[in-house]
Parts: structure tokens; sequence; C-alpha cells
């Protein structure tokens, strides 16, 4: 079929393995440019025609959300494996913190979202980028009811911790603090922030 010429010489077998290799290849140059590709980009890389492209997404913003959610998806899988176990707080928030700084340069749409350079979002206080931060601390083995946050005040800390996020990964430091130190920073600094919430009549924190 004509919309299968090209590839590099190896033609998908079926319209899903297009669109993945499709997807595969936007993150790739994401990752290589440190931002947002067009159509005529992807193209080019797969060695077909813009129409091709146009075929599976007809924008470059509906491709752009599919690299998002593939490249974003990954990293909250990462995530999840390195925090697991962890239900205090602040330590699983403080880890969070360092482990999304260090893997970065993995997540192309993570980069963006955080140095605010998505065209398409309002930056770290965008709709986009507090459901990421929801969907993130929600996969912690943290009992946020039982340390006192509502709704409310998840969104609150999740808002303070992209803001702590972007501002290491616009400006990590001359010269970067290393994990050690970073870490050291953040249990005096972040920790206390994330300490467990009053909650009115409750008493299972007394301590």
């Amino acid at each position: 079929m004509a919309r299968r010429r090209g590839w590099g010489g190896t033609p998908p077998e079926s319209d899903e393995e297009a669109a993945q290799r499709i997807v595969a290849t936007a993150v790739e140059l994401i990752s290589s440019t440190g931002g947002e590709v067009t159509i005529a980009d992807v193209a080019d890389s797969l060695g077909v025609i813009r129409q091709t492209v146009y075929r599976y997404f007809p924008t470059a913003e509906a491709l752009f959300r599919a690299a998002a959610i593939a490249s974003v998806g990954a990293f909250l899988d990462r995530l999840t494996d390195h925090v697991h176990g962890i239900d205090d707080p602040a330590e699983a928030v403080i880890e969070a913190v360092i482990y999304a700084l260090g893997d970065v340069p993995r997540t192309p749409h993570l980069a963006i979202m955080l140095s605010g350079a998505h065209a398409h979002t309002e930056g770290i206080a965008s709709d986009e980028a507090m459901a990421f931060g929801m969907t993130m601390i929600r996969r912690f083995d943290v009992d946020w009811e039982y340390h006192g946050y509502d709704e409310q005040a998840l969104r609150g800390l999740v808002e303070h911790q992209l803001r702590i996020m972007q501002s290491f990964f616009i400006s990590p430091g001359n010269p970067p603090r290393s994990e050690h130190d970073l870490r050291r920073y953040l249990q005096r600094w972040l920790g206390p922030v994330v300490s467990p919430q009053p909650v009115l009549g409750s008493t299972q924190h007394s301590a």
C-alpha cells in the first residue's frame, strides 16, 4: 500500500505497528532535541511523507499527546517500583523528586512539562501537569487520608512538588548537587512541609 512505503525499508505489518513506530520516533526525537517536534520531523526520520503520519495522527497535538502518554506512562511505572514500600509521606515525596529529576532525560514529555516549554499548556500549573502529579502521588504506598490529606491538600502538595522539581530542572545549581546532597537538602527543607496534616476532630496522630 502507498501509505506504507518508506519506513527505512521495513514497512509495518499493521496499522497498529505503524502508529506505534510513529509514536516511538516522536518520543526519540523529543528526547534528542529537548523540545516539541513537528509532523515533518517525524516523517523525515521514518522515511515517509507527512501524509503518512497524518493518516494516523491528524494533528501535531494528537501525535504529541500520544508521545506524552507513552513516555510518562513508562516513567510512572518506573517511579512506582522505585518508591514501592515507602509509606512515610515526606520520604516518598523526597524520593519521588530525586528520582524524577534523575529520570528526566529518559522522559521527554516530563522534561518539557517541568521546564514550562510545552507551547500547548500553561506550564507547571497546567491541568495536564496537575493531572500527571495527582496520578504520580496516588501511586505511592502512602495512606494519604490517614495522614490528614484530603483532595484539596493533595492538590496543594502536588503543585508544590511540581514547582520544586521545575526549579531544580531549570537551575540545578553550579555545580549541581550530588544525589546525597540533594536528598539532605530536601529532607531539611521539603520534608517538614510534607509532614502529616492536622485533621480536626481526629486523634489518629497524637505524636
